[in-house]
C-alpha cells in the first residue's frame, strides 16, 4: 500500500506534467460577420439589421457566438447564471462603422464607451452605440442623445431585453 502523502506527491507530479504538455489556448482575434449570420439568441440575420453588433467568444468553442445588438451582449453578459468561461468580447466601433451596414471595426468590448438612449436604433430597438474613445461617444451623444457609459457602468436592468420584438416589423 502507498502511502497517501506519496500518493498525493505522485498525482500533483503526474497532473502538473500533463498540463505542462498542454498549449495554452490561443487568444481569438473577432470574426468577420458572413453572409447568413445569425443571432444566437433569436435566431435573426445580422445584416438584416442596423446598428453595433456583438460576438462573444467562449473558452473550448472555435465560433464566436453573434449578437445582432449590443443589448442582447449585455443582457447575455450580466446574467447572473452566466457561468461559461469567456475569452474575448468584441463590439463594432461606430465611429469608424457604417450604421446600417455594420461590418469590421471590431474592438474588445470591456475597454469601450457606450451611449445608451440615444435616437438611433439597433435591432432591438434602443441599443448600445458602442465606441473605441471616449471622446467619439461624446460626439455621439451630443448629436444623437443619450449618456456615456463605460462597459462596467452598463447594469442588468439598462440591458433589458423585453418588448424588443415590437420593434421588428419583419418578425
Amino acid at each position: 500500500m502507498i502511502p497517501r502523502r506519496h500518493f498525493l506527491l505522485f498525482a500533483g507530479t503526474a497532473a502538473l506534467l500533463s498540463a505542462c504538455g498542454r498549449e495554452a489556448e490561443a487568444p481569438p482575434t473577432p470574426a468577420e460577420i458572413e453572409a447568413g449570420a445569425t443571432c444566437d439568441l433569436d435566431g435573426m440575420l445580422l445584416s438584416d439589421y442596423p446598428g453595433p453588433k456583438a460576438q462573444l467568444h467562449y473558452r473550448g468553442d472555435k465560433q464566436p457566438h453573434w449578437f445582432c445588438d449590443t443589448v442582447e451582449m449585455f443582457a447575455t453578459l450580466l446574467k447572473p447564471e452566466q457561468a461559461r468561461p469567456i475569452q474575448a468580447v468584441f463590439v463594432q466601433d461606430m465611429a469608424q462603422a457604417d450604421w446600417d451596414q455594420p461590418r469590421g471595426h471590431w474592438f474588445d468590448a470591456r475597454s469601450g464607451f457606450y451611449v445608451r438612449g440615444s435616437t438611433r436604433p439597433g435591432s432591438m430597438g434602443p441599443t448600445f452605440a458602442s465606441f473605441r474613445s471616449q471622446a467619439d461617444a461624446q460626439a455621439f451623444a451630443k448629436l444623437h442623445g443619450g449618456q456615456v457609459l463605460r462597459f462596467a457602468e452598463v447594469t442588468p436592468e439598462m440591458a433589458d431585453l423585453s418588448g424588443g420584438a415590437h420593434h421588428d416589423g419583419r418578425m
